[in-house]
């Protein structure tokens, strides 16, 4: 039996993409699709005194961005010192940022081209931390066929998987079908029932970046979570 989950890159993401990468035997970055602006792809949001904050890594857009998200290059390198200045100022008096940022902050001081490899860069950083130990490998290293189910479908068959684990939010496009003639088990990953933990400023937000749970609950953080088993 073999598990596996397709999922574009994110920047810092929230708990629940960590949680899917646990859950699964194989991730696969599925970054040879369309980047979409305003989207999880190249921000994400911290909590502040003020409310949640976006951090935004800027990118370069080519004509009505028909890119891919592999294809996306970051632009310029201030970003880079603010977005860890905003979390020195917003997450200092958490519990455990000297911990954290022991291992984070050198990661803001890499040079970076393309957004995926930022993204790829962060999400193996955070794994180590959490003990995650899934196979994390690239869309890009796989035969890509036409058609959205069909394409993750085969992509499942090429990768030996007998189970895809999808976000519900695929519900919308996603053929049970085309799995199920495949051989393939078709589930769906559930975000419901996250517990709260001790957080900073104001009222409890679970639609913020991992590093606001890791900040405060440092290697506590997999209490917190649904499928990271120490």
């Amino acid at each position: 039996m073999k598990k596996i989950a397709i999922v574009q890159s994110n920047y810092i993401p929230w708990k629940g993409y960590f949680d899917m990468i646990s859950a699964v035997d194989e991730f696969v970055i599925y970054d040879d699709m369309q980047y979409t602006r305003r989207d999880w792809r190249n921000r994400n949001q911290i909590k502040t005194p003020q409310g949640l904050q976006w951090l935004t890594v800027p990118v370069k857009v080519k004509g009505k961005y028909h890119q891919t998200i592999f294809e996306t290059e970051i632009e310029g390198f201030d970003w880079a010192s603010a977005h860890w200045k905003s979390l020195q100022q917003n997450y200092r008096r958490s519990p455990h940022f000297e911990e954290i940022g022991a291992w984070l902050e050198p990661l803001y001081l890499r040079t970076y081209v393309r957004l995926s490899d930022l993204n790829r860069a962060f999400l193996e950083a955070i794994c180590s931390y959490l003990g995650i130990t899934t196979r994390i490998s690239n869309s890009s290293d796989y035969i890509l066929s036409d058609g959205k189910t069909e394409r993750l479908a085969d992509l499942c068959v090429q990768a030996g998987a007998t189970e895809y684990i999808s976000g519900p939010a695929a519900r919308d496009y996603v053929v049970a079908d085309v799995f199920s003639d495949r051989g393939i088990h078709l589930s769906w990953f559930d975000y419901s029932g996250y517990p709260e933990y001790p957080q900073l400023w104001g009222d409890f937000s679970h639609n913020v970046t991992i590093l606001d749970l890791l900040f405060n609950c440092g290697k506590e953080a997999p209490n917190y979570m649904k499928f990271i088993r120490r």
